[in-house]
């Protein structure tokens, strides 16, 4: 049970720091969106750093074995001011807080990378070298980024939101700007996602993937892989046939076309990242 809610703990501290820092990266980019990113970003930092204080009584307690919160107090101390892990969850939380004080999308981007970042170091990557490390950093930003663009394509492109021929064209023209940025999203995921299998097992196969480690492994890829589809279909079907409905005065089926399209991109990502949160509990060893 304790390691069940470890795992959705994760899952949802994870998802919540993704579409934080990709939210307030989309905004960037995407300087046409209509949508009140402030509002978002300040609940995202706040879910954030409440999940964050959880997590952290949860680590503390498994590894002390107290269950009294008088008694594990001292261990909660030690934890925050003497390892690393501690460290990156200070930092974590300053930038979170920061975000709550302030959510413009500036600083939300870069506060939201850094506490993004800060879940590597209860990883594989700080267990191993600088590089691994780095590798699991670009990795995870770079999913941040394809989330939270889901997201916020998702929101602009809801009937309601498309009350007037500027919201539309501003959707439209988000759409081909992430284009781009979607290209670089793929090349980094691919990238990272081999040298982190290189960096955790090696360059071998051999009997990893018959354990639960490398079953789950598996599935991440063949769900990426549905993922890069669903891209595709995005990139070279929906996006221009929104963008020529909009000059035939006829849009709601492509944007009802591309809401659901980018929606099952989305819950496929939320279960990718669902199996990242598992495969963070176990070891490669197949067993």
């Amino acid at each position: 049970m304790a390691e069940l809610i470890n795992i959705l703990l994760r899952l949802a501290l994870y998802v919540d720091l993704l579409l934080l820092f990709g939210l307030a990266l989309f905004g960037l980019y995407s300087v046409d969106a209509v949508l009140r990113f402030r509002p978002m970003l300040r609940r995202m930092a706040l879910i954030g750093a409440l999940l964050s204080v959880a997590a952290l009584v949860l680590m503390t307690r498994a590894m002390s074995g107290e269950t009294e919160f008088a008694a594990l107090w001292p261990y909660l101390q030690m934890m925050v001011l003497e390892t690393d892990v501690g460290l990156a969850w200070t930092l974590r939380m300053i930038a979170l807080i920061a975000v709550v004080i302030w959510p413009g999308l500036w600083l939300a981007s870069m506060a939201g990378a850094v506490a993004l970042a800060s879940l590597t170091w209860s990883g594989h990557g700080a267990m191993d070298n600088a590089w691994h490390l780095l590798s699991d950093i670009l990795h995870l930003l770079a999913a941040g980024a394809w989330l939270g663009a889901m997201l916020a394509l998702i929101l602009m492109s809801r009937l309601d939101a498309l009350c007037s021929e500027a919201r539309i064209r501003s959707l439209t023209d988000s759409v081909k700007r992430f284009e781009g940025v979607g290209a670089s999203i793929v090349f980094i995921l691919s990238v990272t996602g081999v040298a982190n299998y290189l960096f955790i097992v090696g360059p071998t196969l051999g009997e990893v993937l018959l354990g639960s480690y490398g079953i789950l492994l598996s599935i991440k890829v063949v769900l990426f892989g549905g993922m890069l589809v669903l891209a595709a279909l995005n990139r070279f079907h929906l996006g221009p046939l929104l963008e020529q409905s909009l000059r035939a005065g006829q849009h709601q089926v492509a944007a009802n076309a591309l809401r659901r399209s980018v929606a099952s991109e989305l819950v496929i990502a939320l279960l990718i990242v669902g199996l990242v949160a598992w495969l963070g509990t176990l070891s490669p060893e197949p067993g």
